[in-house]
């Protein structure tokens, strides 16, 4: 596999990243389980460290330094040209900026963020640090989707901050269990926004899948590993998936593409 360093647009997904309060016990979870191996990251963002895929950059592993009784939850970052303007933007349509905009050595610039409902997300101004460098191969991100209660608002939110289309889904495609709508960039679906009342789901965030080869032998793993399987695997037009949470309760997902 040949890792891939191109900046990709503005309202893309780039990154997603895990503030853990153990993270010894993270690394020791999710590198057996997606196969990573892990080396140290920008010295401002304190304990932290990359999670790469045989040498490609996939995912961000840090230490919250808040409060601990707050949930251990993965955040999905947007592309974006200037962190500053998008974070101006965010706080003009009503959202927080919670952190920064803020220098991360010379790998970029960042900010982390919520929307009207709560939900944190990033933005990350690339500059020697892009992103990930593979999707959609085991072990890998393969799609990021907003559950909300409030799936319209949050399409006015996101297209407003991002500068970016949100087209939603037409009757056909939410009878096959499409998301409700999808974040487009130049055309293309670059995320998922979906209403939902599943107790299951907790409060409104943004899910992360890991593309994996086996979604049954996964969520056996995550047992042994001291995770829990949240929803147990399951068919869906793209790929079999399922609902998991590591040992501190972080969720997310995985999917075995078709």
């Amino acid at each position: 596999m040949t890792a891939v360093k191109v900046r990709v647009a503005q309202g893309t997904p780039c990154w997603v990243s895990l503030m853990a309060h153990d993270l010894e016990g993270a690394k020791a979870f999710y590198g057996p389980l997606l196969g990573w191996d892990f080396t140290p990251g920008p010295a401002e963002l304190g304990c932290y460290v990359r999670a790469s895929l045989h040498g490609a950059k996939v995912a961000g592993i840090g230490v919250a330094q808040a409060e601990p009784a707050l949930p251990v939850e993965w955040t999905t970052y947007f592309a974006v040209d200037s962190a500053d303007e998008v974070s101006a933007r965010v706080r003009e349509c009503g959202g927080t900026v919670a952190v920064g905009p803020l220098q991360s050595e010379s790998a970029g610039r960042l900010a982390i963020a919520a929307d009207l409902s709560g939900a944190f997300f990033g933005l990350w101004e690339g500059q020697e640090h892009l992103g990930w460098e593979v999707v959609g191969e085991p072990g890998a991100p393969v799609w990021n989707e907003l559950v909300t209660n409030d799936e319209p608002l949050a399409a006015t939110f996101y297209g407003s901050v991002l500068g970016r289309t949100v087209v939603e889904a037409d009757p056909s495609a939410l009878a096959r269990g499409d998301e409700e709508a999808t974040l487009q960039v130049d055309g293309h679906r670059v995320a998922g926004l979906r209403q939902t009342t599943d107790l299951r789901d907790g409060p409104p965030r943004w899910r992360v899948y890991f593309a994996v080869t086996d979604t049954d032998l996964t969520a056996g793993q995550t047992k042994m590993l001291g995770g829990s399987v949240l929803v147990a695997p399951y068919d869906t037009p793209y790929g079999r998936v399922a609902r998991l949470a590591d040992p501190e309760g972080g969720r997310f997902s995985v999917v075995r593409l078709p």
